[in-house]
């Protein structure tokens, strides 16, 4: 009976939390409303629902939603106690030999790296896919996630301890894991023009797809969130410019300005923008007219019957999307995501001697290092370096 009365309790304690999450509905996928409730504690649905009042982005809300879930999982699977806020300095240093370990080694140490027990019972919630250890930068997400989540939560974490700082560093030596790009190939001029020929029909979906493919490509190589997210207000039309700088009485083009808002390296309030010259508006204008949007989302799902929703496109359909195009266009979709229109842009423009800094204002990128990888790896597949012997 007392087994009962618990088992009760809990149900209700996780059907008020589930509803507690009916306030973020917006952001959190409903299939993971009750999943999460399960997970978090009373305090971590609180401050997620802190996190929304201050206006925090919603693809970072999922983020630490999902990051959040994990840990409190971990936490209890690995110590049978539920997440400490904030956390010892050794229970940091606990993730971390979890998540990063030799694999090598695990094969002659079986308690090497993440125990059997724990790694069972984050399968068995559907939290861990893999026996192997985890890639450096999911770790490092993870972390992140948690020392925000400590900050919002007014305590001071141990994430800066020099313990745990020489612990990652060892434990990412050791798991001796390269980084992988997030598409493998990038979507360049050449590829982009497979891709629209693969969606020239005249059916509302072929529009959809060539309005998008080709604005996400031109501006700058927006990130999949931004594309899905982007809406009719973020467009202002410009004055005709020059196809030619050089010709002032030559051929003017269509222009048009996309104001990005919130995106990673913007804030809401910022007056950021971007760019749109020639035939990627003219993609875009044909789009919105034969769809007659005239407010809110910019892409919008279609059914199987070829009828518009007002519903917007997930970041997830949008991937999908371009990945349907490559192997349309006859290439490998395994090859490609949607952070390959990104890469694929900076690629593209170090190719044809566009300077870094300009290109940069179209792409947005924060960092100059990250940019200038691209411009980089162009410069050396053009090189003669690697063509001593051919």
């Amino acid at each position: 009976m007392t087994g009962q009365l618990a088992n009760a309790k809990t149900a209700e304690t996780v059907g008020r939390r589930a509803e507690a999450l009916d306030a973020l509905d917006s952001v959190l996928p409903f299939d993971r409303r009750d999943f999460l409730a399960g997970l978090l504690s009373d305090d971590d649905v609180a401050t997620l629902r802190h996190l929304v009042r201050e206006g925090i982005g919603a693809n970072s809300l999922r983020a630490l939603a999902s990051d959040l879930g994990y840990l409190e999982a971990w936490s209890f699977a690995a110590t049978e106690q539920a997440l400490p806020w904030p956390a010892p300095e050794a229970l940091l240093i606990k993730f971390v030999a979890h998540h990063l370990w030799d694999f090598a080694k695990r094969e002659t140490d079986p308690a090497h790296g993440m125990p059997d027990a724990v790694m069972a019972m984050l399968k068995t919630g559907g939290l861990l896919r893999t026996d192997r250890p985890h890639a450096p930068p999911t770790v490092r997400r993870r972390l992140s996630s948690w020392s925000t989540l400590t900050k919002w939560r007014g305590l001071v974490g141990n994430f800066n301890a020099p313990g745990l700082q020489s612990a990652i560093k060892l434990a990412v030596r050791a798991s001796a894991r390269p980084r992988g790009r997030k598409s493998k190939k990038a979507v360049t001029a050449d590829i982009l023009t497979a891709l629209l020929k693969a969606c020239a029909g005249d059916r509302l979906v072929d529009l959809r797809d060539r309005a998008l493919l080709i604005t996400a490509f031109a501006s700058g190589g927006r990130r999949r969130s931004e594309i899905s997210a982007l809406r009719v207000e973020q467009l202002v039309e410009e004055e005709p410019v020059l196809a030619d700088p050089k010709a002032p009485d030559g051929e003017k083009l269509p222009c048009l300005s996309i104001r990005l808002g919130r995106t990673k390296t913007t804030q809401a309030d910022s007056e950021a923008f971007v760019l749109l010259v020639g035939r990627p508006v003219l993609a875009l204008k044909d789009w919105l007219e034969r769809a007659a949007i005239t407010e809110g989302a910019v892409f919008r799902g279609i059914d199987r019957w070829g009828n518009l929703e007002k519903r917007a496109l997930t970041p997830q359909a949008v991937n999908l999307i371009l990945k349907r195009r490559i192997a349309e266009a006859g290439l490998d979709p395994q090859a490609f995501s949607a952070h390959g229109l990104r890469s694929g842009y900076l690629t593209e423009a170090a190719r044809r001697g566009i300077a870094l800094p300009e290109a940069m204002q179209q792409s947005q990128h924060r960092s100059v290092q990250q940019a200038s990888n691209y411009y980089n790896d162009a410069e050396r597949m053009l090189g003669r370096a690697a063509r001593i012997i051919v």
